[in-house]
């Protein structure tokens, strides 16, 4: 259920087709808006395609299914499929139940922000180590059930996991062996409009149903509210990393990720030296203040999922130059009032058009509202002089405009690559 463009959904159905009789895929989106996706399974002839809508006789007549993230709370296909006693599955919590039952050590990082840091800073470190690991969860390209048949027993799997993810662990009644829980801020407001509180509890699936043994690690942020949903196991909050660290990564935020990284890759037994070395050569995460280029003496960065007030003031707060702020998109009802108020402080904001952009756009001075990518990038450029930043840190979502927020990631770096 849910087919999507992003590569995670087709890697299931790749990995599915071949252990079933048949496979149905169903989406909302038509065939044409999915014809990327569709080529790469055109050599299964046992997949059945109901797209532009689901049926429920999909969700009744069927071993289990196997929901995509981002599935509506209240889907009534869901609902029926479990009146009638059909499992309802999630790639990344079939992947841990399995992984883990198999010997490997299961590492989940989740959090409003920062959790793509940590969780490649964790990955990256092993690798540099010699340690056998993968990747999965929350990543582009990656789909996360694929993965089952490379893990080994001692192997370690690091799983970036969303709220929506952390619902199938719920389901599952498990979390990971080493959980890493970032910070709590608002988000998803339009996802969780009927009982926000739910936000938090998805997310504490994480930790719900660790065993004796297992570890949970989180920001100081998040401390008290994790304390108030009582934990099976006790939480630590690291001591802040060295200050003889060299890191490539900026930002104060970006020193807490690191904090918490180190003491998941402790508890799995590297040495602070190997931690140490592997931090210092880590660069940026695609799209978390990426530095992607210099152009006449001014710096150039991606943060482009930074879809939150607080995640953009923090990147902004990473800075001693002056900044001119590439921001705007799709509502998701936050508070703003913070953000308008700092924002004041760049030195130019250009912002992209969307339903967030019209609620704040009377807010802000001498701004102007961009239709593309390459438009506002031409123009930050011009109004830029050596020594400032250009910062894209949208604070909204992507809808709209792109596809998703990929497709802007992808728009924004052409367009800086394209620069004379």
């Amino acid at each position: 259920m849910g087919l999507g463009l992003l590569g995670r959904g087709v890697g299931d159905a790749e990995f599915l087709a071949p252990l079933c009789k048949e496979l149905v895929v169903t989406d909302l989106k038509s065939e044409s808006e999915l014809a990327a996706s569709l080529e790469r399974l055109k050599k299964f002839p046992n997949i059945t395609y109901h797209l532009g809508g689901h049926q429920e006789k999909d969700f009744t007549d069927t071993d289990m299914v196997l929901k995509a993230a981002g599935v509506p709370l209240n889907s009534p296909y869901i609902a029926v499929a479990r009146a009638k006693g059909v499992p309802v599955y999630m790639s990344s919590a079939l992947l841990a139940k399995f992984a883990g039952e198999s010997g490997a050590t299961i590492v989940g990082v989740t959090g409003t922000r920062g959790k793509s840091t940590t969780s490649a800073l964790i990955f990256y470190a092993l690798q540099t180590a010699g340690r056998p690991a993968y990747e999965g969860g929350n990543v582009r390209d990656v789909s996360t059930l694929a993965l089952l048949p490379k893990i080994k027993k001692g192997d370690a799997v690091v799983l970036e996991l969303d709220s929506w993810q952390l619902q199938g662990f719920g389901d599952l009644r498990i979390s990971p062996h080493i959980a890493v829980f970032t910070n709590l801020l608002d988000d998803h407001k339009n996802y969780y409009a009927q009982n926000p509180e739910q936000y938090f509890w998805d997310k504490a699936n994480i930790f719900l149903h660790q065993k004796s043994g297992d570890k949970l690690v989180m920001g100081e942020q998040v401390l008290n509210r994790i304390r108030s949903a009582n934990p099976p196991v006790a939480p630590l909050v690291p001591p802040p990393i060295p200050a003889d660290w060299q890191l490539q990564i900026i930002g104060e935020h970006n020193k807490i990720n690191a904090a918490l990284a180190a003491a998941a890759l402790r508890m799995l037994g590297l040495k602070d030296t190997e931690i140490k070395a592997a931090f210092e050569s880590f660069k940026p995460v695609e799209g978390r203040l990426q530095l992607v280029r210099e152009v006449n003496g001014v710096k150039i960065y991606n943060d482009n999922n930074a879809t939150t007030p607080e995640a953009t003031l923090a990147a902004l707060g990473s800075f001693s130059e002056p900044v001119i702020l590439i921001a705007g998109g799709a509502d998701k009802n936050l508070d703003m009032s913070e953000f308008v108020n700092q924002i004041k402080n760049c030195k130019k904001v250009l912002l992209l058009e969307g339903t967030g952009t019209d609620r704040i756009k009377n807010q802000i001075l001498n701004t102007t509202i961009y239709r593309s990518i390459p438009e506002v990038v031409k123009d930050a450029v011009a109004a830029a002089q050596p020594g400032d930043v250009i910062l894209f840190s949208p604070a909204f979502a992507s809808f709209g405009m792109f596809k998703n927020e990929y497709d802007r990631n992808d728009q924004f770096l052409d367009a800086v690559k394209m620069l004379q």
